[in-house]
């Protein structure tokens, strides 16, 4: 996919920049995006606020039509969104199909199904009316482009808000992909529009911009901190999806192997570049050997290689700048005198491959277990009793996700209502689109999925009668 243009007000624009999008598998151009500009970004908000009138009166039934219509197009070209997730991500096939763009579609449907509920709600004498914030900044990262996307895009069209979509330069082609299935689904000029480029020259006077009315951001929390300081000076209303540190806590009478190798397959989805992972493992004191033991054999046996064969895996992590800062952040915590308990370190000869690594003997507060790495890395810790365990797992910065395996579902439940964290899974609990994503401390604030996301791109009426 080449792709020099930038996507305003319903028509593509040629822009004077690009840049390749590489595979990070091989090192292969498999695309081009555009590098948009400021004014681009005028010209994108401009477009949205005009479309913000029409599109916002819409009954709530005719948005969510309109999404529907948005999810049987994409629908009918899952594959090529899967090849596309694999080529600009490096996400193993099964990965991307299933976490990437089956996932997202499901978001957008459910962003659908939540629109047709929007109603007034009375309250005693009280009206209250939920009406649509006004024009969406959506900044997306490069781990998860297509389902990010999702899930910032449903909530706001549902909710009556018009948007623009800042990808990251590193993964925009799924970007494309969803903005020229919204022209084909017949969504109304301006409701959607797409703004390439970097954090510098869009993303910035993106979310900084006065015509923005509400900006929802996923990445890292250091940028979130910019970003959140950048929209309160229009005060636009702000969402923010940032780091995680997340703990998974093994009680002492659950099976610990089905823990453990739960645990690390959560660590390492999508070559451990998942906000929400599971990177740090909380097992009683007197089972630490035996599960240290488990968590290197099991991550030892992943298969780490080629993202188009359905038997891969652990593909690639994004780009090289990504590989070396994982690399130095465990050459750093081996340093600091942490135990290496896996013990495979082949990767193949090209690409940006990072095998599985799994971590013991550090200090609570040492940086590697308190810190995001966002890569394949496992960090064990032995804990008294479960008191023990919810003071390890809340003494970090970030509270994002976390487990509790647990055999005892009154117990469980204790525990894991104990946890400063946005989400809690229970033994094997699957995750759901319905239920409101995101987190406390440095993990942003906010929420995405089910209801709640709606509510992100609402403000409150109330009329007294």
């Amino acid at each position: 996919m080449r792709r020099d243009d930038v996507l305003i007000g319903g028509s593509w624009r040629p822009v004077s920049s690009t840049t390749d999008v590489v595979n990070p598998a091989d090192g292969s151009v498999v695309g081009t995006t555009a590098l948009a500009t400021r004014h681009d970004v005028d010209a994108a908000v401009a477009a949205a606020g005009s479309a913000l009138p029409a599109w916002s009166e819409l009954a709530p039934g005719e948005r969510a039509a309109h999404l529907d219509r948005l999810v049987e197009v994409l629908e009918s070209d899952a594959e090529r969104l899967v090849d596309l997730t694999v080529a600009e991500v490096g996400a193993p096939i099964t990965t991307a199909r299933r976490w990437h763009v089956h996932a997202a579609l499901d978001v957008l449907r459910s962003a659908a199904d939540h629109a047709r509920l929007l109603a007034d709600e009375r309250r005693g004498s009280a009206v209250l009316l939920r009406r649509a914030t006004g024009v969406a900044a959506l900044v997306t990262p490069w781990n998860y482009p297509l389902f990010q996307l999702a899930t910032k895009l449903g909530p706001a069209l549902a909710a009556g808000c018009t948007a623009v979509h800042k990808p990251s330069e590193l993964t925009p082609l799924s970007a494309y992909a969803v903005a020229e299935a919204a022209l084909v689904a017949g969504l109304p000029a301006g409701v959607l529009n797409l703004v390439p480029g970097t954090g510098a020259d869009v993303g910035a006077p993106l979310v900084a911009h006065p015509g923005v009315d509400v900006v929802s951001f996923t990445g890292s929390t250091e940028v979130g901190r910019q970003v959140a300081g950048a929209a309160v000076t229009n005060l636009a209303r702000v969402s923010l999806e940032l780091g995680g540190k997340s703990s998974s806590i093994v009680t002492d009478d659950v099976d610990l192997e089905h823990a453990v190798r739960a645990t690390v397959e959560s660590c390492m989805l999508n070559s451990g570049q998942t906000c929400s992972a599971l990177t740090r493992l909380l097992v009683p004191a007197d089972r630490l050997d035996d599960a240290v033991r488990i968590a290197g054999a099991h991550a030892d046996a992943m298969v780490v290689g080629d993202p188009t064969d359905p038997g891969t895996e652990l593909g690639p992590l994004v780009s090289a700048a990504q590989l070396e800062r994982v690399d130095e952040l465990v050459a750093a915590a081996v340093a600091r005198g942490a135990h290496v308990a896996t013990r495979r370190t082949e990767t193949p000869a090209v690409g940006h491959y990072r095998r599985p690594v799994v971590l013991s003997g550090l200090a609570p507060d040492d940086p590697a277990s308190c810190e995001e790495i966002f890569g394949p890395v496992l960090v064990v810790h032995g804990t008294r009793d479960d008191d023990d365990a919810v003071t390890l797992a809340n003494a970090t910065r970030y509270g994002l996700s976390g487990a509790v395996w647990c055999d005892d579902d009154d117990r469980a439940f204790a525990i894991a209502a104990r946890l400063q964290t946005g989400q809690v899974l229970v033994n094997d609990a699957e995750f759901s689109v319905e239920s409101p994503f995101g987190g406390w401390k440095h993990s942003g604030f906010g929420r995405e999925l089910g209801p709640e996301a709606l509510h992100e791109f609402t403000e409150l009426t109330t009329v007294q009668r």
